[in-house]
């Protein structure tokens, strides 16, 4: 059975979940869905998010998540290429982006009535439980980019039973995630790896709560209240817990919590052994990517001695380096990592199979991250290939954003980099070039950006220069640019 769901005061049981899944597993098959359609979600954290994971795995639906903080142009294109039939959206968010959304597209509103649009509760109940052939379970589709700026969908097999097992092993030493668990989420669940938490939560779990958003807190409270073994936070939390006055920290019982998952962003050492000597050595950092699945996991034993490490190899997972020439590398040297997890199905890019061919080699995937093994198998990550930003667990590219900015007035030349940032690990930073004659106003870029992209996708700091650094070819060097901001750092990530 589902495991029981607790959002702020609601309370809803695995037998009431498993029959609003069936329902909305019936909805979606009288519009139209076949097994294998896509399903596209834009929402906060809210209890029907849960209703439509579930229900997804009865329709045999892969459900698309949309960051809603995406504008018009960003989610029209992922609705339009991951080819969705239905899309959940919130009435607020629906405003911003109505424009874009393909005609073939059926809306369903979470939260009220609108015109053209039935609301989320009325319809479920309207539905009938399904009751076609057994359909094949599959999860999320995510979304990825890479150095072009346009994301692209990771579209996986549905697994094995062999695979199933192994995926719950993985769940088990990467997240926690084990049969009865009390989990508690509080990440957004537009991300692969929250999302992965919550399918595996729901599936083996005896209670599952999913908070609206993270509360320092709120969340020690909650972990106090409903005795909690299991919950996924990120660095950007750590640092928030641990800002709280010592005494608040105390106030609460924490002793029921056994394990704390992370993932997506790399967590500093020295966040990481505050909070194990706070909290004990419950503190996991796991190494994945929507391609690859779970890859290595950092266990808080180990966290004194590698410090830095993302931690070895999980389950079965293989981990390769390779040179720019394809030769594997030995211990200590930096190269690409390549990577294999037999618990996952293969993947494809979603209408773009050049892109998966080119990111496998040898059996093994690559994200553009570059790195090393120790010779006790350690992975540390030293860089990113393709430039992306991880900020507060939030991948973010660099491509996209110059995409925009070049096309503002005055601009001839631009670059987005990754900089230090205490709390959420790496922010942005921009510099600009003016063109001839033209004078620049920083803050009146970013205004000019925040009306084109998410907010969290515009730079904190935007650096008005003469010239950006080109090698010969006419690259922009952005290691040079970057190393400016991140020199007399421990970390260069």
């Amino acid at each position: 059975m589902t495991a029981k769901l607790i959002f702020g005061a609601l309370e809803r049981s695995g037998t009431e979940i498993d029959e609003r899944a069936a329902r909305l597993a019936g909805g979606l098959a009288r519009h139209g869905l076949a097994d294998g359609d896509v399903v596209a979600v834009m929402l906060r954290n809210d209890p029907a998010y849960v209703d439509i994971i579930q229900g997804c795995r009865i329709a045999g639906a892969y459900y698309c998540q949309i960051n809603w903080h995406f504008k018009s142009d960003e989610a029209g294109f992922i609705l339009a290429d991951c080819g969705a039939k239905v899309l959940f959206v919130q009435p607020d968010l629906l405003a911003s982006i109505a424009g874009a959304i393909p005609s073939q597209v059926r809306v369903i509103v979470v939260g009220q009535t609108q015109s053209d649009a039935a609301a989320f509760e009325t319809w479920l109940a309207a539905q009938q439980p399904y009751a076609g052939p057994p359909r094949t379970p599959r999860g999320h589709m995510a979304y990825t980019s890479g150095t072009t700026g346009r994301p692209k969908g990771v579209r996986r097999l549905p697994p094995t039973p062999e695979q199933q097992v192994l995926t719950a092993q993985v769940a088990k030493d990467a997240l926690g995630i084990y049969p009865g668990v009390r989990s508690l989420l509080s990440a957004p669940l537009y991300h692969s790896a929250p999302s992965s938490f919550a399918q595996q939560s729901l599936l083996q779990g005896s209670l599952f709560v999913l908070e609206e958003k993270f509360d320092a807190e709120a969340t020690l409270a909650l972990i106090e209240r409903h005795r909690i073994d299991t919950a996924y936070l990120v660095p950007v939390m750590y640092v928030r817990l641990l800002r709280l006055p010592a005494d608040v920290r105390a106030r609460y019982d924490l002793s029921s919590l056994t394990f704390v998952a992370s993932t997506g962003s790399p967590c500093a050492p020295d966040v990481k052994k505050a909070m194990i000597d706070w909290l004990g050595p419950v503190i996991f950092e796991a190494y994945a990517s929507s391609e690859t699945g779970y890859i290595t996991v950092m266990r808080p034993q180990d966290a004194a001695r590698k410090p830095g490490s993302a931690g070895k190899a999980v389950g079965s997972a293989q981990i390769r380096i390779f040179d720019d020439n394809g030769q594997v590398l030995p211990a200590g040297e930096i190269g690409t990592i390549y990577a294999h997890q037999p618990a996952y199905s293969d993947f494809s890019y979603h209408g773009n199979d050049a892109a998966r061919r080119a990111v496998e080699r040898d059996g093994l995937v690559s994200v553009g991250d570059m790195g090393y093994l120790d010779d006790e198998g350690f992975l540390f990550v030293c860089d990113r290939a393709s430039d992306m930003v991880i900020s507060g667990g939030v991948n973010i590219y660099p491509a996209e954003i110059e995409h925009v900015l070049i096309t503002l007035p005055g601009i001839i030349d631009c670059a987005v980099v990754g900089i230090p940032d205490d709390e959420y690990g790496e922010s942005l930073a921009a510099q600009v070039v003016a063109e001839a004659g033209a004078t620049l106003d920083a803050e009146a870029i970013r205004r000019a950006l925040s009306e084109r992209i998410a907010g969290y996708k515009v730079p904190r700091q935007i650096d008005i220069v003469a010239a950006l650094p080109r090698d010969d070819n006419g690259k922009v060097q952005k290691r040079k640019i970057r190393d400016a901001y991140w020199n007399g750092r421990e970390r260069k990530i």
